[in-house]
């Protein structure tokens, strides 16, 4: 009989903030990495970024998503 794989997805947001995207992308990546250690997650499915704008459509935040294999 084959083996159900279950499937999680987890959100991450960031604001962004002019001058300071390189240092919160690397935050982002930080807390990433962290969620898949401490997680002990054995298989990523998908890493997917999405921008958010504000009503001038200027970039103002990041949601990343990951989806894994539980």
């Amino acid at each position: 009989m084959e083996e159900r794989k279950g499937f999680k997805v987890k959100t991450f947001t960031t604001e962004l903030r002019i001058f300071q995207t390189m240092k919160e992308l690397e935050i982002l990546d930080e807390r990433v990495n962290q969620f898949v250690a401490e997680n002990r997650v054995k298989k990523v499915i998908s890493v997917s970024d999405t921008a958010t704008t504000d009503n001038n459509g200027a970039t103002i935040g990041l949601i990343r998503v990951l989806t894994f294999e539980i």
